[in-house]
């Protein structure tokens, strides 16, 4: 770790190009072009191996400056319990549909790697379900209107589905009294041939009702005319379209937060957000993608339950430090919504990285003094008293840290 490096700096994030990406917001938010017109997806600021972001003064990534000295970059209580920075910070623009997904526990993540390691499966591997010993647990914040798959519908909710729609019918028996587990397991393991018959009136039907302006963005047909309005296939037809159903759609508001455990379905549809998650790739997919799924292995660690979402609503009207209670060692979520010269005093735990979303803010430390605008980034070291002054009306800005252990 260089001599250099100060107990705030600021960083700079790495753009992940993935294909369900948009192409405008986040080269606007960062002030970048985008010439070539690639889809931008995720914007990581963390200490990932894959993609770890960079101290501006030197150069130098995130991940080698904590490994150099944790005591003094991330702490001692943090090193010693994960040794690692714990999170991984986001900024997403969501223009297509994410994959059916879910994430595994800690223990069984712990227990997946270590058996796919024994069968020497490579990590590059497509078809490998474990990346690393890790949960990944995440919470996200809207900043747009954002729309998502959350959880099973409730048992009530799924009945009604099965029974309205005419191509569902035959699985109310297999339901019966809430039993999402074997209803789950049934519609994954339909046959191409099997699913294709089922799925492919719905197409037709959803599409149709969305040409007739009889869909919004709370219906489930919405989004899947919004998956195959520019093409109409009649096999191999993606089963996520049944996790589209019966799954609860939800949307979030600028300022609401969503936190999504260990085992809970989830997909996000559309819109901007703020995600921060435990330092994880482990996914385990369901749909809605061209990527690996394995129905066994996401079975296994799916909670076949019904969800009564849980937005969290952060009030707009409100100026200061507004906390999103996460349930999880690894990381915490604050936005802080500030006046024009309102002051925020603070000392770090662990390492802390903040992200001016709107606005701009002030961000001082001793003798040292950092000017941070719309898409700019900063790390706190451990152990750091600072102030945060805004510096424009409004100021928008987002805290990752770890909780006090």
């Amino acid at each position: 770790m260089s001599n250099k490096l100060q107990s705030i700096f600021p960083i700079k994030g790495v753009v992940q190009n993935y294909a369900w990406g948009g192409f405008s917001f986040l080269p606007e938010l960062l002030h970048k072009e985008n010439p070539e017109h690639q889809p931008w997806a995720e914007y990581w600021m963390g200490a990932h191996p894959k993609a770890p972001a960079i101290d501006l003064n030197n150069d130098e990534a995130l991940n080698k400056i904590i490994t150099s000295d944790p005591a003094k970059t991330v702490g001692e209580k943090v090193w010693n319990r994960f040794g690692e920075l714990p999170y991984l910070f986001k900024v997403l623009d969501v223009n297509e549909m994410l994959s059916i997904q879910v994430h595994p526990s800690k223990s069984e993540a712990e227990k997946g790697f270590d058996a796919e390691n024994t069968k020497g499966i490579s990590i590059a591997d497509p078809t490998r379900n474990y990346k690393d010993r890790n949960h990944k647990p995440e919470v996200m914040v809207a900043l747009s209107e954002f729309w998502l798959l959350h959880g099973f519908l409730s048992e009530e909710k799924l009945k009604n589905v099965l029974q309205s729609v005419p191509e569902f019918n035959q699985f109310a028996s297999t339901f019966g009294e809430g039993d999402y587990k074997a209803l789950y397991q049934k519609v994954m393991e339909l046959s191409t041939e099997e699913a294709d018959k089922i799925l492919f009136p719905i197409i037709e039907r959803e599409l149709a009702n969305k040409k007739a302006g009889a869909l919004d963005r709370s219906l489930p047909g919405w989004w899947v005319a919004k998956l195959y309005e520019n093409e109409n296939p009649k096999s191999n037809i993606d089963k996520g379209i049944f996790s589209i159903y019966f799954f609860n759609i939800v949307k979030a508001n600028p300022g609401e937060a969503v936190f999504q455990a260990a085992g809970i379905p989830h997909a996000y549809l559309e819109g901007q957000n703020m995600e921060l998650m435990a330092n994880s790739d482990n996914v385990l997919r369901g749909g809605l993608t061209p990527k690996h799924v394995d129905v066994p292995e996401l079975l296994k660690h799916t909670s076949f339950v019904g969800v009564t979402p849980n937005v969290m609503a952060a009030s707009l009207d409100t100026f200061g430090e507004i906390n999103f209670p996460c349930p999880v060692p690894d990381f915490g979520l604050s936005m802080l919504r500030l006046k024009n010269e309102q002051t925020i005093s603070s000392t770090s735990f662990s390492l802390e990285i903040y992200f001016v979303e709107q606005g701009k803010i002030s961000l001082q430390s001793g003798d040292q003094t950092l000017i941070l605008e719309k898409g700019n980034a900063a790390a706190i070291l451990s152990n750091t008293e600072y102030t945060i002054t805004a510096a424009q009306e409004n100021t928008i800005a987002f805290k990752a840290f770890v909780p006090e252990l």
